[in-house]
C-alpha cells in the first residue's frame, strides 16, 4: 500500500477542518476551555493583593469574552426573571402595583 505523502495528509487535514461545523463535544470543549480561561482571569484579578477595591467594568473590558458570555448570561436568565415577578404581583399591595405601573410607563416615554 502506497503512503501517503505529507502534502496529501495536510490536504486532507483541510478538507476536515472545512467540512463544515465542529462536532457537538468539540464545541463544548470549546466553550469549557473559554470559560476556565475567563474564570481563571477573575479569579487572578480578585486575589492580587494590590487591588483594593474591585472594579467589575475593568473585569468585564479586559477579560477576553467576559462581557459578551454576561450579556448573554442575562439575556438567558430574562426569561426567569418574568417568571419570579409575574407569581409575586399577587402578594403586592395596590399601592405597589401603581407604583410599578407608573415606572413603567415612564420607561415608555
Amino acid at each position: 500500500m502506497p503512503r501517503k505523502s505529507a502534502a496529501a495528509s495536510q490536504e486532507e487535514e483541510k478538507v476536515k477542518d472545512t467540512e463544515g461545523p465542529a462536532p457537538a463535544s468539540e464545541k463544548k470543549e470549546d466553550e469549557i476551555a473559554k470559560l476556565n480561561r475567563m474564570l481563571a482571569a477573575v479569579l487572578n484579578y480578585l486575589s492580587d493583593d494590590e487591588v483594593e477595591e474591585i472594579d467589575i467594568e475593568y473585569l468585564l473590558t479586559h477579560t477576553e469574552g467576559l462581557r459578551e458570555w454576561w450579556d448573554q448570561y442575562r439575556e438567558n436568565n430574562k426569561k426567569q426573571i418574568e417568571e419570579e415577578i409575574k407569581k409575586s404581583l399577587g402578594s403586592l399591595s395596590l399601592e405597589e402595583l401603581e407604583s410599578i405601573r407608573e415606572q413603567i410607563k415612564e420607561k415608555k416615554n
